[in-house]
């Protein structure tokens, strides 16, 4: 959630209801929105899965808000599931910003969630901040930004142990597995717990998309079934960042824990950003998944930034 309007009254988000999906001028109009907020702030106030819903299959819900013909602001819903509650996300262009219509937006996907619902304020900031405390939300989760840089810091040497085979993406005959495994090492994870076939498919159909920046660990002696993955990410440059390297998704089936997995592919993938020119690499990892916490950190990662999930107080 982004907006800054500390002495601004609460008014109604605009003419709108929530929508299964948002009309093709109302998805252009928060992407505009959406990029001037990030230029504003420094950070992207949407995350890509909210981007992604606007045209894949996705339970999501949004609300957009209209001022004077044009989008003023946006909230997006993924509904409850299992144990997981309700996740939303917010944006104000900066243009309607000081008129209490992010602290509305929040109030209306906070009561649509239900129980337990929560909100991201992407990189928690003091306007964020603030709308919370007016409307009386504590933090409920903490995502870390960890970064660490590639061009002069050295890396350990990548040494693959016996019984074990390091190969790259081989097209959509993995997907099964790696949907598999995905959801086998995030089923506590709200977002990344839920990823189905066709959030694979969106994602291979992206423009950063390589397949060689994929990494798979196998046994050789039962090479169909994945062990575990590293999903490597470049993001492009920008007016105010060159490019950098992510370390997009790591994950390890529960049953192949205890064999360094999650540290030699994360350092496959690091070898291999490094090799393409980056001069950095980020990830994102929850406060308090200590394991993954200690694994970045003896790999050189510190936290750069952090996002805030915030629920309502009691």
């Amino acid at each position: 959630m982004t907006e800054s309007e500390t002495a601004a009254r609460p008014s109604a988000p605009g003419p709108g209801a929530w929508v299964a999906t948002p009309a093709a001028t109302d998805a252009a109009g928060v992407r505009a929105a959406f990029e001037r907020a990030a230029e504003a702030d420094g950070v992207d106030p949407l995350s890509e899965q909210v981007l992604l819903s606007f045209t894949a299959v996705s339970p999501a819900r949004h609300l957009v808000a209209h001022r004077d013909g044009e989008v003023a602001g946006y909230a997006n819903l993924m509904p409850a599931h299992g144990e997981h509650p309700a996740m939303a996300e917010v944006v104000v262009d900066p243009r309607q910003r000081g008129r209490g219509l992010g602290a509305a937006l929040v109030a209306a996907a906070l009561a649509a969630g239900g129980p337990g619902a929560r909100v991201w304020a992407h990189g928690n900031l003091a306007p964020a901040r603030a709308v919370a405390g007016r409307l009386g939300l504590r933090v409920a989760r903490e995502l870390w930004q960890m970064r660490r840089g590639l061009a002069n810091g050295e890396l350990p040497e990548l040494r693959i142990p016996d019984g074990l085979e390091l190969r790259t993406y081989a097209g959509p005959a993995d997907d099964a597995e790696l949907l598999r495994v995905n959801a086998a090492a995030f089923d506590w994870h709200p977002e990344q717990g839920g990823w189905t076939a066709d959030d694979v498919a969106a994602r291979r159909e992206s423009d950063w998309f390589d397949p060689a920046g994929l990494f798979i660990a196998v046994d050789p002696a039962d090479p169909g079934r994945i062990l575990g993955f590293h999903w490597t990410k470049v993001h492009p440059a920008t007016a105010t960042e060159p490019e950098v390297g992510e370390v997009y998704v790591v994950a390890v089936d529960p049953a192949g824990q205890g064999r360094g997995l999650g540290r030699l592919l994360t350092l496959a993938g690091l070898h291999y950003l490094r090799k393409r020119g980056m001069g950095e690499v980020l990830l994102y990892t929850e406060a308090d998944n200590t394991a993954a916490v200690r694994t970045y950190t003896r790999l050189g990662f510190e936290v750069a930034h952090v996002d805030a999930a915030y629920t309502a107080a009691g």
